[in-house]
């Protein structure tokens, strides 16, 4: 499977740490449709501070939805993903702004 943004050279190869996150905001997550910004070209990876059910996205090839299950408070999941569609927390508790980060 190709690897976007690859070529040749050291400058673009992919990183494997974080640069900077963002946390998403329950209504961002609830809306269904929110697309993560700068996810044009390459998707974010996730963690997840409070346990999940299920957590609910599109992958960066467009795979959705693609649900995880079970996921452990202070989780981070190495997925590239372009947008969370939705979230289950495991208490049934409504979902609280950053519980999910996003991490470029």
């Amino acid at each position: 499977m190709a690897v976007k943004g690859l070529a040749g050279n050291f400058q673009a190869q992919p990183r494997v740490f974080a640069h900077d996150a963002v946390g998403l905001t329950a209504a961002q997550i609830n809306s269904g449709t929110y697309v993560i910004p700068g996810t044009e070209s390459r998707g974010v990876c996730l963690y997840v501070g409070k346990a999940m059910d299920t957590i609910t996205v599109t992958m960066e090839s467009g795979s959705t939805p693609v649900i995880f299950k079970g996921i452990n408070a202070g989780s981070f999941l190495p997925i590239l993903v372009t947008s969370v569609i939705g979230a289950l927390p495991s208490d049934s508790v409504t979902l609280a702004d950053n519980d999910i980060l996003v991490l470029y």
